[in-house]
């Protein structure tokens, strides 16, 4: 597995710690050492170099599809998971028609086999891999999985265009990289479902991917960087569309590298069921500080 050239000055730093002594490169050595460490956890779909070049190039913004990384074992025992999941540990998010979802209500409800996952997706050498694919240094996972970890569709849920939030409120790290892994099997396309990705003015989509079992999906967290589930899901009563979520973030080194906090944004009433309301105009102008200071203030 080679790093690909280009990135080696944002991560080398980074993978120096891995390169045994007595070998002629710390760069061979420190990639060399990645491959041998996700043997056996991931399988790589292509080389990094490959990876990186289609996720830099991606339209309408930075993103790679993997097929097949993950262990069908782990990810059916993650399924299995969900399956036996009673509605307490789910949280419903509904909000003015915009998103309709099942949520994991908290990280500490986590199974055996999703604590399996985090100890891959969360590793060193796998927040290196994405370094390297993104050539976004200094990686961090987010041990709470806010607005993580299991993830449900229901048949006539939607998650309308979006901009995702790009702080995590209570670290105040700054979002930097999404990931979702999808679990669902024999998934018709006429199920809808499909994650979509749109303009930078949020009038058309430009890149669309059925939640087939085993595909991962990568991209950057910025603004707009839009994308969504707008059509409603028109699946059998009794299917579900099922994913894993992980976001990935890094610390504000100064001042001036700190992102300008803002909430989820939904794009412009042009598509889906979304509608405008005070409320929620409300909520995408109000900063997140003021938002978390008025729900303790109302739940108190």
């Amino acid at each position: 597995m080679q790093i690909p050239s280009k990135l080696v000055s944002g991560v080398q730093s980074n993978l120096e710690p891995l390169a045994f002594s007595g070998q002629t490169s710390k760069k061979t050595a420190a990639s060399d050492d990645l491959s041998a460490i996700l043997a056996g956890k991931i399988r790589q779909p292509k080389s990094l170099d490959e990876l990186a070049e289609a996720y830099a190039g991606a339209k309408p913004f930075p993103h790679v599809v993997m097929e097949d990384m993950f262990s069908p074992r782990l990810l059916d025992a993650l399924i299995a998971e969900m399956n036996e999941m009673t509605g307490d540990k789910w949280l419903t998010v509904d909000q003015d028609t915009r998103e309709r979802t099942l949520r994991m209500r908290s990280a500490a409800h986590m199974g055996p086999a999703g604590e399996e996952l985090l100890g891959i997706v969360h590793s060193a050498a796998f927040l290196y891999f994405l370094s390297a694919i993104s050539g976004i240094p200094q990686l961090l996972p987010d041990p709470y999985l806010k607005g993580g970890g299991y993830a449900s569709m229901r048949r006539g849920d939607y998650f309308n265009v979006h901009s995702d939030r790009n702080v995590a409120y209570e670290s105040g790290l700054t979002r930097r990289l999404a990931m979702i892994i999808f679990l669902n099997k024999s998934w018709s396309a006429e199920f809808a479902g499909q994650l979509e990705l749109w303009s930078p003015d949020a009038t058309r989509c430009e890149a669309s991917f059925d939640p087939l079992f085993n595909k991962t999906v990568l991209f950057e967290v910025a603004y707009p960087n839009y994308h969504g589930v707008p059509t409603p899901l028109a699946c059998p009563p009794d299917r579900m569309r099922r994913s894993f979520i992980t976001y990935y973030h890094t610390a504000a080194t100064s001042e001036s590298t700190a992102a300008k906090p803002h909430t989820t944004i939904f794009a412009p009433r042009l598509h889906g069921s979304n509608r405008v309301t005070l409320r929620s105009i409300a909520r995408d102008v109000t900063p997140p500080i003021l938002t978390r200071l008025i729900r303790r203030l109302t739940t108190s």
